[in-house]
């Protein structure tokens, strides 16, 4: 006769309110980017370990100390990138060995033989130059690794800090380069959402038209708001002070210096002491000029990168890795950091001392550069 009241909820207010979080903001709060400094140095010390060594064995370790990290401080959201590492790998290492197989023709274990007169293939495809392509391959998805992870724990907005003052229109540029490919796989993501939710199916090339031209006009739509904002900002206005002469001259000087340094230190062995010497002066009047530009750019920091006890731990990290692939340490073999597998194919060998100071890159795990959650950063201003 009267259904309603049975089928009503006595009060569900307070059942609604006993389920708000009583104060989520200090939660957001604490969570705060790393120092881009910190990510910048870790990222260039993978950069220097993998290249200083070519044995697999520890460009294997590098990439799963990489691995771990990338797994350990970025955040939730950014785990899955449209181009991973393995899938990097995968695409590397295959392509990198059968270019060096192709085109060295070095080594005693031939595989088979391509006829002679082929121009820059013909002759013997060895197993020894398919494994040092491989390892170069390797190396190449070491650095890759590396600043995968740069660049999924450092925001875009910190990347652009790095950039310094007297660039602050390259910097503008690389931030709008930075985020066009992420901007766009998102788009995608959704647009493929919606059009499976109408039973949109892709079987063919047709199909893709209504995900393609919608995610074009998004782009178009996006491209044409970031123009009129920039615009309305005063990006591209052009400044009535001219660069000072003596600004012009110190920067020219300098990179003579650097290129006169470097060409005497590379042709002219008894000149090395002045070559060095060079090298520092023009490295420091390149620097001083930079400053010196920069400071004429007024800048606006809403929120500071405080250095921290992690910051330092990570450092230390770096230094020792440092130090085990470039000092000669008394009881490490450094000989073991180059590996070559002509003329004929042998293990590497392993030096537990260096291995351990790559285990350095390591540190950013156990301390890590950012808190695991998955609420949104906050940005600077």
């Amino acid at each position: 006769p009267n259904p309603l009241p049975a089928i009503r909820s006595p009060n569900p207010l307070p059942a609604l309110r006993s389920i708000r979080s009583p104060n989520p903001l200090p939660a957001i709060r604490s969570i705060r980017s790393p120092n881009p400094l910190t990510a910048l140095l870790w990222a260039l010390t993978a950069l220097v370990a993998a290249s200083s060594t070519r044995n697999p064995l520890y460009a294997v370790l590098l990439l799963l100390t990489t691995a771990v990290v990338g797994v350990a401080c970025a955040p939730a959201q950014d785990r899955r990138v449209p181009l991973s590492p393995l899938r990097f790998a995968a695409v590397a290492i295959p392509l990198a060995a059968l270019f060096n197989g192709l085109t060295a023709h070095l080594g005693d274990t031939a595989l088979f033989r391509l006829p002679d007169w082929l121009p820059l293939l013909g002759g013997p495809v060895t197993l020894e130059a398919l494994i040092f392509g491989a390892t170069n391959g390797l190396t190449l998805t070491v650095i890759f690794s590396a600043f995968a992870v740069f660049n999924r724990v450092t925001p875009v907005h910190d990347l652009v800090r790095l950039v310094p003052r007297a660039f602050h229109e390259a910097g503008v540029v690389l931030s709008i380069a930075l985020t066009f490919i992420p901007q766009t796989t998102r788009s995608l993501a959704r647009i493929r959402e919606a059009q499976a939710v109408r039973g949109h199916r892709v079987r063919g090339l047709r199909d893709w038209l209504p995900i393609v031209v919608p995610l074009l006009v998004s782009g178009l739509e996006r491209s044409m708001g970031l123009a009129e904002a920039m615009v309305a900002r005063g990006y591209g206005a052009v400044s009535g002070r001219a660069n000072p002469l003596r600004t012009q001259g110190l920067l020219a000087l300098g990179l003579l210096a650097l290129l006169g340094g470097w060409l005497a230190y590379l042709f002219l062995p008894s000149w090395q002491g002045a070559a060095l010497g060079a090298l520092l002066v023009g490295a420091g009047l390149i620097v001083g000029v930079l400053w010196l530009a920069g400071r004429a750019v007024p800048r606006t920091a809403y929120r500071t990168h405080r250095w921290t006890g992690r910051d330092t731990l990570v450092m230390l990290g770096c230094g020792l890795t440092l130090a085990a692939v470039l000092l000669p340490l008394p009881l490490a073999d450094r000989g073991t950091l180059a590996y070559s597998p002509y003329p004929r194919l042998i293990l590497p060998a392993f030096d537990p001392l260096i291995g351990l100071g790559l285990l350095g890159l390591l540190i950013p795990a156990v301390a890590p550069l950012l808190p695991c959650a998955s609420a949104p950063l906050l940005p600077d201003s």
